[in-house]
């Protein structure tokens, strides 16, 4: 089978990977460098947890997730991750953290509830002000996003069943007939074609514009004192649900960079438009980093990213048969990275008939024993 992929982030990267190892023939159509570095999944780091909110169904999959993952690091040779363990607090009157404790528990995956005045003698650079709730889980850790991205566009490009086509802007594409259009006026054609064009999709694909919005985010690196850093070196990743902020702390192991962003979805912003971000639209980021984390005072920024996730209402995954030869992969609205090789793989598999294409949009949807 001939395969053509739109779009070299680590959906489109992930897909490729597990067609070319099953043997199939896979051409893979990246609009910039490869990898680009305006891509969804180009950042030092992206998060792998359990915590879920109600969403069960995601939580049932991180296993599977990281058993992909595994598969990826045989391949490729080298493990790009690092556990931290997941600390979920939520507070100011939300129960994120307790409705992610009670789904985990339903499925066999419990989290321990933390009293607070556990917390700073556990995790001395937290300060409980504010909290709630609190849970822990030893599951958990960052995936190096990046290099990840990196490790498999350089993988792929060494296998002959695989063509690399960065810098090649797709102009159109035929799901019906399997074809793409590319902005030089070049036809290519195949079995199949995946559509994983990131935030711009909508683009390739306008009538799923408005299921799949491109969303401005901003995330914030910072310079930590030295005593500082080497505590946080070996800290937890926080997920933080306190009403006003949906916080996240990724913490810099192997080297990697001290970030802290806001999940809440700014739902604007042209994925082709500045990139440029300053502090004051962060401040209420800002402001509960300092409540939250002690000695946050002495932190300096070091830069501002701005990154584009794509979103739908629901924060379920839009993976679904499209004409006779397409398929649109977008995995994405803030916690896709994780996924990316268990989507590869799976999609994969629904190609190739082991999947009904309505059965494998469900389960990508996450609706699987889910509670919402």
């Amino acid at each position: 089978m001939r395969a053509i992929i739109v779009g070299g982030g680590i959906m489109g990267l992930g897909t490729a990977w597990a067609l070319a190892r099953s043997g199939h023939d896979v051409e893979v159509f990246e609009q910039g460098p490869l990898p680009n570095p305006l891509a969804s999944s180009m950042d030092d780091h992206r998060l792998i947890r359990h915590p879920y909110g109600d969403h069960t169904g995601y939580a049932r999959l991180i296993d599977d997730a990281f058993a992909a993952w595994d598969e990826v690091w045989h391949d490729l040779g080298q493990r790009l991750y690092a556990a931290t363990g997941t600390l979920a607090l939520s507070g100011n009157g939300q129960d994120w953290a307790v409705r992610s404790a009670a789904s985990l528990q339903a499925i066999g995956r419990p989290m321990t509830a933390l009293a607070l005045d556990e917390l700073p003698r556990r995790f001395p650079m937290i300060d409980p002000r504010g909290v709630e709730h609190a849970f822990w889980i030893d599951t958990g850790g960052e995936l190096f996003a990046q290099d990840i991205v990196t490790a498999l566009a350089r993988h792929l490009g060494a296998r002959a069943n695989v063509r690399l086509h960065p810098d090649t802007p797709v102009r159109a594409v035929d799901l019906e007939h399997g074809r793409i259009t590319t902005a030089a006026g070049a036809v290519h054609g195949a079995d199949v074609v995946v559509v994983a064009a990131g935030a711009w999709v909508g683009r390739l694909m306008p009538s799923l514009a408005r299921r799949l919005v491109p969303s401005r985010q901003v995330v914030v690196y910072f310079r930590l004192p030295d005593e500082a850093r080497e505590a946080w070196s070996k800290g937890p990743m926080i997920i933080d649900k306190t009403g006003e902020v949906g916080l996240y702390l990724v913490p810099p192991h192997d080297g990697r960079g001290m970030k802290v962003g806001d999940h809440e979805f700014s739902r604007r912003g042209d994925p082709d438009g500045s990139r440029e971000a300053t502090a004051e639209e962060m401040k209420p980021l800002f402001d509960r980093c300092a409540s939250l984390l002690r000695g946050f005072d002495q932190w300096r920024i070091d830069w501002l990213k701005v990154c584009f996730y794509t979103v739908t209402e629901d924060e379920r995954f839009v993976v679904e048969k499209q004409g006779a030869r397409g398929w649109v992969m977008s995995p994405c609205s803030g916690h896709g990275f994780k996924f990316g090789a268990l989507m590869g793989k799976e999609l994969a598999r629904a190609i190739v008939s082991e999947r009904e294409p309505a059965a494998h949009a469900r389960w990508a949807a996450g609706l699987e024993g889910d509670t919402k």
